[in-house]
């Protein structure tokens, strides 16, 4: 390969922010007790973010948000993915659908 043709293409990489999945922030958010753990998480305004649940429950649960337009049901004693972003800067509540009274939570980008 040309030595050239080598650095265009080096330079679209580096040019080409968020293509990969690479750069999705990974964070974690545990449901136990029908509550989350943390109940606050805070991102980088205009980032994806890739959010690991863990539902520690017997029951599931499900992580619902208008906000973030997301629904996902999280199986008793299991785990799921949810991806969220890049989002504005701003508060963005989610709650655990099947007990809203105790399962609260936000995510805030900043």
């Amino acid at each position: 390969m040309p030595m050239r043709s080598v650095l265009i293409l080096a330079a679209l990489l580096v040019l080409a922010p968020g293509f990969a999945r690479g750069d999705d922030t990974a964070l974690t958010l545990t449901i136990r007790d029908h509550t989350f753990s943390p109940a606050e998480i805070r991102v980088k305004a205009n980032t994806r973010v890739q959010l690991t649940v863990i539902n520690e429950d017997a029951q599931p649960e499900e992580f619902d948000s208008s906000a973030l337009k997301v629904e996902k049901v999280i199986a008793g004693k299991s785990k799921g993915t949810v991806r969220i972003g890049p989002l504005k800067p701003g508060r963005y509540p989610f709650v655990g659908e099947y007990h809203e009274s105790t399962a609260k939570g936000v995510v805030i980008a900043e």
